[in-house]
């Protein structure tokens, strides 16, 4: 016979299972592998195409998890974005066409050429501000974030344009901007040299923008 618990005695706590189809795993990483799930799906499809359900179960989260960190999908979104910019933008764009580049003018010269190595890549899933952007319209919050990721990608080339002694490089970086986004459009229809012909494009608006004698 089983003897009776002394009431004095503090007894353990049961140890609760986690929910079915988590991974016991802390709050923070819980919250980045939701992210870095949900970077995944929507670089490559768009966040309509991709569901909350989805996202729970790639991620391997409980749904309480999920909205614990995010209270809707457009939270997440938001987080994405973040993301992207860090991501993409800064890390992949950004530093790695000053690493090419030895003078500013040919840093801003070789945006064009990481453009067309990430052209040809079989994960070449195109500029997520754009599709957001589109997919959501610019009167959207997600849109409006969208907008202001893409302005802030012309402050790098804005950035670059002043280290350069170019003039009017709020203009030149808003032209310059032209050029990258359509040669993306031009690379997601499948022209894989749209990075070159753009790059060509670019060595006459950087001279159409010299200092004036």
């Amino acid at each position: 016979m089983n003897p009776t618990p002394d009431p004095a005695v503090i007894q353990p706590a049961p140890v609760q299972p986690a929910p079915v189809g988590e991974v016991a795993i802390g709050a923070a990483d819980a919250r980045q592998r939701i992210v870095d799930t949900a970077y995944q799906l929507f670089a490559r499809r768009g966040i309509r195409d991709v569901g909350v359900n989805e996202l729970i179960s790639s991620a391997g989260v409980a749904k309480a998890t999920f909205y614990r960190h995010f209270a809707s999908k457009d939270e997440l979104v938001l987080a994405f974005l973040e993301q992207r910019d860090r991501v993409w933008t800064v890390d992949m764009i950004v530093a790695d066409a000053r690493r090419r580049g030895s003078t500013p003018a040919e840093q801003l010269l070789a945006i064009f050429d990481v453009f067309g190595d990430w052209f040809r890549r079989d994960d070449f899933e195109a500029c997520s501000f754009i599709n957001i952007l589109l997919e959501m319209g610019a009167n959207h919050p997600l849109g409006r974030a969208s907008i202001d990721y893409l302005a802030r990608i012309r402050g790098h080339v804005q950035q670059l344009a002043e280290e350069a002694g170019l003039r009017d490089t709020e203009d030149f970086s808003r032209s310059w901007h032209i050029l990258m986004k359509g040669s993306i459009i031009s690379a997601t229809e499948g022209d894989t040299g749209a990075a070159k012909r753009a790059q060509a494009m670019a060595r006459t608006l950087i001279e159409q923008y010299r200092p004036q004698a």
